[in-house]
């Protein structure tokens, strides 16, 4: 089914989501697409909207049954597909815009890594990687901009990785791939000025999901520790409400990558060294 983007609103500036006041019955927050959501940081996201109240959710993953439980424990729409596969990124934007109307809020979650030496990748895990945690991203938020953009509201969340900003050892396409979505979303703030729609890029470090069990290789470094989803659920929830372009989690990440910026030789030594 197609949808024609609904006609433009009064406001010419991107709105985030304010509370309720103390007391007051939960305010509306809106509708919103989560992809990734059957486990890890897509899942915390979809609860923790769920749990403020007032959003109407549809969830996407590629894992049917955790999907949907997920779903049916929020009371959310499961829409199960594999974002790299030929036209799933339209029939999940449709099967959403169809359930909800419209769709105020996308947060891109889903993603895949791989640990090892570049040279020892299999050409299929680069194809996987790229087209999971770039190429998929890129054709949801395509196929659902122009929705928001006519309706002057509403706010693309990007999930990155420290990766993307610093580069890690052993896992040369994942910094590759998130440095690609890192870059996307500024330029996509750049075109997107005074349209009414927002655009956060949420920059985790290691965080405590299967993520990586299912990369092949388990996280040993004793530091940075893991973080748990739900602090990046609340950080993402945090930047929806201020309009925020970009936040770390844990917010001391940001360092390493200013120092990268400011002195990339004395970085490139240092992680040489430490690694």
């Amino acid at each position: 089914m197609s949808h024609a983007p609904s006609p433009a609103g009064p406001s010419n500036r991107t709105r985030p989501v304010t509370e309720s006041g103390p007391g007051a019955a939960p305010a509306r927050r809106g509708t919103a697409l989560v992809t990734g959501a059957s486990s890890g940081i897509g899942a915390a996201v979809a609860r923790r909207l769920a749990a403020e109240g007032g959003w109407r959710l549809v969830l996407n993953g590629r894992d049917l049954t955790r999907l949907e439980h997920v779903a049916a424990e929020i009371s959310a729409l499961a829409v199960a597909a594999d974002l790299t596969r030929p036209g799933a990124d339209r029939r999940v934007a449709e099967a959403a815009l169809d359930h909800l109307g419209r769709v105020d809020l996308v947060v891109a979650g889903a993603g895949v890594g791989w640990a090892g030496d570049f040279t020892g990748m299999p050409r299929a895990r680069i194809e996987e990687l790229v087209g999971t945690d770039l190429l998929a991203t890129l054709h949801l938020v395509r196929g659902l901009l122009p929705h928001m953009v006519a309706a002057r509201s509403g706010r693309v969340v990007l999930l990155g990785s420290v990766a993307g900003s610093v580069g890690v050892r052993g896992e040369a396409v994942y910094s590759a791939v998130k440095a690609a979505v890192a870059t996307f979303a500024d330029a996509l703030r750049y075109e997107l000025r005074g349209t009414g729609v927002g655009v956060t890029h949420v920059v985790p470090g290691v965080v405590d999901t299967p993520f990586f069990d299912r990369r092949g290789a388990p996280y040993r470094r004793s530091w940075p520790r893991p973080v748990p989803p739900e602090r990046v659920a609340d950080a993402v929830l945090t930047a929806v409400r201020r309009g925020k372009d970009e936040v770390y989690v844990p917010g001391w990440l940001r360092l390493p990558a200013r120092v990268r910026g400011a002195a990339p030789g004395l970085y490139r030594r240092l992680a040489a060294q430490f690694g």
